[in-house]
Parts: C-alpha cells; structure tokens; sequence
C-alpha cells in the first residue's frame, strides 16, 4: 500500500434529517469516484450496522464505526488519518440529522474539524434548500462545505436552488430513481436481500451529476491539527485469545457484526471460523467457542427451524463447557421460541428457556454500557422482539446518559447471551473474557 505525505480530502455527508437520502447518495458517490479510479474510503456514524455492509458493496471496503462515545475521540482520529494516507476521498455518512444525539454528528465533524456537506431532499421545494443548508450551518456552527440535492426534477429546478445558495456550492445533483433502497425496521435492509444491488448503486453512480474540479479543490485533511495516536496493533497486545478457534455464525439471518469486532478478536490472537447456519452448516469440529452476532433470524425462521444439523451441532455444542455469547438476533436463536409478526410460532434451539415474540412498535434503542469485572463494555440496542423467560438476570447493562437499567445479561450454564450489542475494540480484555470458560474464577462475574 502506498503511503501519501499529504491526506486526502474528509467531508461528512449529512442532513436535517432521516429519510433525505444520505446513504443513497454516500454510495453514488463512492462508486461514480472509484470508477474515475479514485482510492475511496467511507464511515458511517454511530451504532449502524446495515448502511455499513450496503456502503461497503458500494466502495469495495469494510466500512467502519465512527462515534465519539462508542469508539472513542483517539480511535476516530487513527483510523480516520489511516484511511487518508491511503486514499484520494475519505466520506463519513452521519447518522439520523446533523445535529441529533448527544454526541451528534455535527460533535464528530467538529472533533475531527472535517467539512460537512448536506444532502436535501429537493423534490418539494427549491429555494428554501437554501435557507436549510445556511441553519445547518450558523446552529452549531459547522463548517458548511456544500449542498447535494436529492431528487432534482430538472436543470431549471436546479437553477433556482443554486440562486438561492450565495456562497455555499452544489457539490452534486441527483435526479428522482424509480429503484430506491428499501427500507426495514431502523434503516435500509441488508444487502443480501437486495435484488442486483450493484446495479441499483450502479445507477446511482451513473445518474449523479457534478463537477469533480469541485471536489478536488476540497482542502485535505489536517494532520498537524489533529495529532495521530496510532491504535494498538497485533504483538503490543496481550494475546489473550491466542491458540483459541472461535466459530462464528455469518449469513442472512447473523449479519450484524462490527468489522472492528472481527478485527478485534485477530488482535486478540483467536483463530476465526465462519459458518452458515441458514445453509445448515454445523458448527466447525474443534472449537473453543461460539459467538452468535445478531441479525434478522425472524424473516429466516423456517430455514433456521428446518435446518437440522444445525440445531444438532448447536445442542451438542451446549453441553460442552465451552463458552457461547450470543447477542439479539443470535441469543433469539437459542430460545425455545420464536413468534413472528404473522403470528406463527417457529421451534428454535431449546436452550434458553422462553418465546420471543417480535413486536410492532421499537422495544429498545440507544448506547449502553455493561460492567464487567474486567472494565466496561461500550455496545448498544435496538430491537422489536420481547423475550419473556423465566430466567433470572442478577447483571443488566446500563443506558448511556441515565444509567438507568439496560438490557439484561442471561447466563445459563456455558451460555451468556442478551440483546445488547457489544462493541468489541472499547475493552479488549472484557472481550477476551467473552471467549474463555466462563466456570473461571477469572471470567466475568
């Protein structure tokens, strides 16, 4: 990889609000550059998991977390500074409105003085973008680097947002699509489910209109004012999972892992081992644990209720002393029950006792924090199912601002497991503990 003396220009991609087409956008953008053989990075703000893994079939790259309270202000600073030096364009698509959350997107781009540009959906008004784009501006202050407009029915439409606009440019246009993203639950769905996905950011690519002397001009991230602190690497760390295998569920249906948590678990010395469980993949022969990221195991309930050797693998898995954390999508996998939206009743693995019924409305959202004997646990929540079980929680994480009772942590025998999900890099030790016998007096309490 070659390595740049100057770093590439960073702009975050944001807006007033949820539903403006930032994730849309982001991804034309990264595809209309690498196709121009531009070197592209992204980030995506906060806690998401979905626009990540669409981002990154966009650009060709893991897309990762950036957030000042779930990664930290040092870690964001690294990893931004790393993508720069490798890249020709480094974009951040923040989350929800500019200014929405304690810390906000509009937090991060002032922490790691990056421009924004604010994406409008334009297909309701024209010059009024204009006094949007110029709030999102002076509120905070931040520095304010241009405009894209979603959905722009025509040039003359165009012209007369650009009247309105003084000093602030149009970085980009994008016309109204008859093939949109769509959307589930919190955010887009996963790309798997997405038919020809690549063609539909293709079109995207195609469809965006700009000027890229416009985006050259953009001024390259700042070095000197914001101080590299290199994150820790392979062989500084205490390997604590070295020797260790560690089978991991990935498919449709256990899609929600962090890139850093995979990467954390190398740093940590552990071997991975993926496998399928909707393709009725048993879990791999000599491992040392199991860990069941979350996903969408409602919408694949009958192929995981029919998937035999799974369940097999996993029953016989249990009755070793060897550990299984399992989080949301994963823990509902092991539960007696699963009751979907339709209101049919699906058998799952049996070994956490209780149903887990999904819901309509939102149950949980928001950052929260698990103490461990070993440190705290950074992670979130968001989920629509309930679990009604007769297990007893004697530990529950904590929500983040209030630090008000969180999602409960179930343990029952070699199995820990709950709807919280943990950000694996905000403690590694705690980490390791996760994949170690949890019968030690070591492990957490």
């Amino acid at each position: 990889m070659v390595m740049k003396t100057q770093l590439a220009p960073v702009v975050m991609i944001s807006a007033i609000a949820s539903g403006q087409g930032k994730t849309s956008v982001t991804a034309a953008l990264a595809r209309h550059f690498r196709d121009l053989g531009w070197r592209v990075r992204i980030f995506k703000t906060g806690a998401d998991f979905i626009d990540p893994m669409l981002l990154e079939t966009a650009v060709g790259a893991p897309v990762l977390s950036l957030d000042l309270w779930l990664v930290g202000l040092a870690a964001c600073r690294a990893m931004l500074i790393a993508a720069a030096q490798e890249s020709d364009l480094v974009l951040i698509e923040g989350v929800m409105g500019l200014y929405d959350g304690t810390p906000s997107s509009a937090d991060l781009a002032n922490a790691l003085e990056v421009p924004v540009i604010a994406v409008i959906d334009a297909s309701a008004m024209a010059q009024t973008a204009a006094a949007i784009v110029y709030g999102l501006r002076d509120f905070g202050p931040v520095h304010m680097a241009g405009l894209i407009a979603n959905r722009v029915s025509s040039s003359a439409h165009l012209q007369l947002i650009k009247s309105a606009l003084g000093d602030i440019p149009i970085m980009a246009s994008l016309p109204p699509q008859t093939e949109v993203l769509p959307e589930r639950h919190l955010g887009l769905v996963i790309p798997g489910e997405i038919d020809q996905l690549d063609q539909i950011i293709q079109k995207l690519a195609d469809s965006l209109q700009l000027d890229c002397q416009d985006w050259k001009c953009l001024k390259p991230l700042c070095s000197e004012r914001l101080p590299y602190q290199q994150i820790v690497k392979p062989g500084q760390l205490d390997c604590r999972l070295k020797g260790r295998r560690i089978a991991i569920a990935r498919d449709h249906a256990f899609a929600f892992i962090y890139p850093a948590n995979i990467q954390a678990l190398k740093d940590l010395g552990a071997d991975l081992v993926f496998f399928s469980p909707c393709a009725d993949q048993t879990i791999p022969h000599n491992v040392d644990a199991l860990y069941l990221p979350g996903g969408y195991p409602e919408l694949h309930a009958k192929v995981l209720t029919q998937a035999s050797c799974w369940l097999g693998s996993l029953r016989e898995f249990a009755q070793s002393s060897a550990p299984i954390y399992a989080e949301c999508g994963g823990m509902i996998s092991l539960v007696d029950t699963l009751c979907d939206l339709d209101g049919m009743s699906w058998p799952m693995a049996g070994l956490l006792p209780g149903t887990v019924s999904v819901q309509k409305k939102l149950q949980a959202l928001g950052m929260q924090t698990w103490v461990t004997r070993h440190g705290v646990l950074r992670g979130h929540t968001f989920h629509y199912s309930r679990f009604d079980t007769t297990l007893v929680s004697d530990e529950y994480a904590l929500r983040q601002h209030t630090e008000q009772t969180g999602e409960p942590i179930y343990r029952l025998g070699n199995i820990q497991a709950s709807y919280f999900h943990a950000y694996f890099p905000s403690n590694l030790a705690a980490t390791a503990r996760l994949f170690l016998d949890p019968n030690s007096t070591e492990n957490l309490r």
